[in-house]
């Protein structure tokens, strides 16, 4: 964690702590940081402002826990369902990316943009999920996190565009998610077939075999 406010040791503090954070992250999933003050959180959350404070001793440690928190579900997201098919668990990554920024609007422009001016710990966070989010597509794809420069360049400019464009997308959220997901995936997939011509040690996975009664997938150019 970046934070380190994690005043209380007890079960109880734990929880209390737990719950402040989950009232946070509902008051700042579609409102900006500046637009609420302590009153209004401590009045959403029914406590007293100071209850918050000894949580988190100023209002940025209070938020910087709730993006943590928020960002830590989708990290979670997009590592599990590792009995499915390559193919089927990145663009479940992918979906669950749109999700994340379409259900927490204004952390996710916080993360991607970096906050307000330079804010380094915003920038922390930032590196630490987009890391992740690298090692998890190129482990559902090459069966491997770890992967050669050119071919993680490759990855990081293909997440660079899946950044601007879910911000793009998140204003009115028109096309649909899933439209939205799978021109996503599709993108992925011409990146893989590019990362293979420069690195044939990250050869491009396979067409998924026909499922019981279905078409056959193309790869990742199914949709999401």
């Amino acid at each position: 964690m970046i934070n380190g406010e994690r005043r209380g040791t007890s079960g109880r503090s734990q929880a209390r702590r737990a719950e402040l954070i989950a009232t946070g992250r509902k008051l700042f999933a579609h409102t900006s940081y500046d637009a609420l003050s302590m009153d209004d959180i401590a009045r959403s959350a029914g406590v007293a402002k100071g209850l918050i404070y000894y949580y988190f001793s100023s209002k940025r440690g209070y938020y910087l826990a709730i993006i943590e928190d928020s960002v830590a579900d989708l990290v979670t997201r997009a590592a599990g369902h590792t009995e499915l098919p390559r193919a089927q668990r990145v663009r479940r990554t992918v979906d669950g990316y749109l999700r994340y920024a379409q259900h927490n609007e204004a952390a996710f422009r916080t993360i991607v943009t970096g906050g307000v001016g330079f804010d380094t710990d915003v920038q922390s966070i930032r590196e630490v999920v987009r890391a992740e989010l690298v090692a998890t597509i190129a482990e559902g794809a090459y069966g491997r996190r770890e992967i050669p420069p050119l071919a993680r360049l490759a990855l990081l400019g293909w997440l660079s565009a899946v950044e601007l464009i879910a911000l793009e997308w998140i204003g009115d959220q028109v096309p649909d998610r899933e439209a939205v997901g799978a021109l996503l995936t599709r993108l992925l997939r011409a990146t893989l077939a590019t990362i293979e011509e420069f690195e044939p040690s990250c050869p491009q996975p396979p067409a998924e075999e026909p499922s019981a009664g279905g078409p056959v997938l193309q790869g990742f150019s199914a949709e999401v």
